[in-house]
């Protein structure tokens, strides 16, 4: 009577393991991009809310004179619109935003700003200039901000 194997041997196991190794190593770089460009998401977000306050300001008032602060467009002071990933965000004159993005190590992300320029036209209206202030961030950024 012949007795049937049971279980894996030694070589298949070794196998399996060496290509769950292969795999992690080469997801783990993928993730972790991902993931700082998650929290660099979160300083465009920031940078949105505040684009519509300019854009609010700059279609009430016929141009970016009048559009030079956060106060001229209804926002906090830029100490106060913080987050773990966001420093601030300020408006400077001509409705210029500027979002200083706080660099942490653990997170992998490095420290800059993002400027939003806008550009208004009467018949086009209020159209967005973006810039990084880091080559470091420029792989994490979206694509119509990246260098």
């Amino acid at each position: 009577m012949d007795k049937q194997q049971k279980g894996f041997t030694l070589i298949e196991l070794m196998i399996v393991i060496a290509i769950i190794g292969i795999l992690a190593a080469t997801a783990i770089p993928y993730f972790q991009d991902y993931a700082t460009r998650s929290k660099v998401s979160e300083a465009i977000a920031y940078a949105a809310a505040a684009k519509a306050a300019v854009s609010e300001c700059i279609l009430a008032d016929g141009g970016v004179g009048n559009c030079g602060s956060n106060s001229d467009v209804g926002l906090g002071t830029a100490s106060t619109i913080t987050s773990k990933y966001v420093e601030s965000v300020s408006v400077a004159a001509n409705g210029v935003i500027t979002v200083a993005v706080q660099g942490t190590a653990q997170a992998g992300l490095d420290a800059g700003s993002i400027t939003m320029t806008p550009a208004y036209d009467q018949n086009q209206g209020v159209d967005w200039v973006c810039a990084i202030s880091s080559a470091a961030l420029n792989k994490f950024m979206p694509r119509e901000c990246r260098i």
